[in-house]
């Protein structure tokens, strides 16, 4: 747990976000059970996620005592419209790190993404769930989240030539 004195501070992230960034990307990726075949690279997460054009965005949360350490993250994505012609905001990754969980941070970063929604003229925003996930279940149900039991996930792998 961190002191209580450090102020919790959600950002966009930045170029000295790329490396704890990443770090967080693959402690999710050990928790969801994909570490193999992560292939994020530092390179990638600058070229793709910061200048002009970024293929994401993403939200940050750290302490004001622990500055270059991240506490959690939010990455995502809008759909520029829809079938009613407003976006949605898709929420790729959120994670907090473990020394920290239950502490708000989880909290502050979806308050953050949803004023982004907000501003970006949103209907909703989307994102998918492990199905053995309780405990962010009833997160995101304590934010007034609900499961879309109407539509169903699907998937097609697709080789590499």
């Amino acid at each position: 747990m961190m002191p209580v004195e450090d102020t919790l501070v959600v950002r966009d992230f930045v170029e000295d976000d790329v490396s704890p960034l990443l770090e967080l990307m693959l402690s999710l990726a050990e928790f969801e059970g994909y570490h193999e075949q992560f292939a994020v690279t530092e390179s990638e997460l600058r070229s793709r996620g910061l200048g002009d054009d970024p293929q994401f965005k993403a939200l940050v949360a750290e302490y004001s005592g622990s500055p270059g350490k991240l506490a959690g993250m939010a990455v995502y994505y809008f759909v520029p419209y829809t079938f009613d012609l407003r976006p949605d905001l898709i929420l790729k990754e959120l994670f907090v790190a473990d020394t920290v969980r239950s502490a708000g941070v989880g909290g502050a970063l979806m308050q953050r993404l949803t004023s982004r929604a907000r501003a970006a003229n949103c209907r909703r925003i989307k994102w998918l769930v492990l199905p053995d996930n309780v405990r962010a279940k009833k997160f995101y149900t304590s934010l007034g989240a609900k499961h879309d039991s109407s539509w169903e996930t699907w998937t097609m792998q697709l080789s590499r030539n």
